[in-house]
């Protein structure tokens, strides 16, 4: 099995001077769970090359034992370094597609021609796409065929408005995700903050924060073994 990770090259934090990019759990966790499971991971990033980490991922407080495999383990950091361009990417190669969040996908994921193009592939493959937290950003501008908005209808989750204002976010960021995937016609739901939640409608899977992440890669991994066996 073959899945794309794809990771934002977006590092400010709006006009606050401070640094944002991906959140290493998000990444860590997923990684690792397919990893285990056999499935060969290529990461892919807009500008390829490193992405850049969200500071506040990197604090004491937001340390797993992923995350700790992780900075041992440098191999996968080299890798992370050297990650494709997204322009470079096709949907053909992969099985599935997982998209990890921090606050930057919602500066350039959102609004990347690249993503939204392969992402609108995958679904159109009936192909697995799975994003967790701050990640569902990169769905606000795919449309189906048709010009509907992917997510509309689709039960989804994603970072919440009241995570968003205990991080004391909500007056930096681009747009709130949760009120941008419900003006789309999403069926948001969620669960206390800080919480484990995910959803899945179809191929489309979902998680709502760091510690959704895990189980995010846990369905994408079942959901990509579905399709083979319908395949097969």
């Amino acid at each position: 099995m073959n899945v794309l990770m794809v990771l934002t090259s977006h590092s400010e934090l709006g006009n606050t001077g401070k640094k944002t990019g991906f959140w290493i759990e998000e990444f860590a966790a997923p990684y690792y769970t397919l990893f285990d499971a056999g499935v060969t991971i290529t990461l892919a990033s807009p500008n390829g090359g490193q992405p850049p980490v969200d500071p506040k991922s990197e604090a004491a407080e937001a340390q797993t034992l992923a995350t700790k495999r992780f900075y041992a383990d440098d191999a996968l950091i080299d890798k992370v370094a050297t990650t494709l361009k997204l322009a470079d990417v096709h949907q053909a190669d992969y099985d599935g597609v997982f998209y990890p969040g921090g606050h930057g996908p919602l500066w350039d994921l959102a609004n990347d021609t690249n993503s939204i193009a392969l992402i609108a592939d995958f679904f159109a493959h009936n192909k697995p796409i799975a994003f967790v937290c701050h990640a569902p950003a990169a769905l606000v501008k795919v449309l189906l065929p048709n010009g509907v908005p992917l997510v509309k209808g689709k039960l989804l989750t994603c970072f919440s408005n009241t995570e968003e204002a205990a991080v004391q976010l909500t007056d930096v960021v681009p747009f709130l995700l949760e009120d941008e995937l419900e003006k789309l016609g999403a069926y948001y739901s969620k669960t206390a903050n800080w919480g484990s939640y995910t959803q899945q409608d179809g191929w489309l899977i979902t998680g709502q924060n760091p510690a959704s992440s895990e189980e995010v890669a846990k369905l994408l991994l079942a959901a990509i073994t579905v399709k083979h066996n319908l395949i097969n």
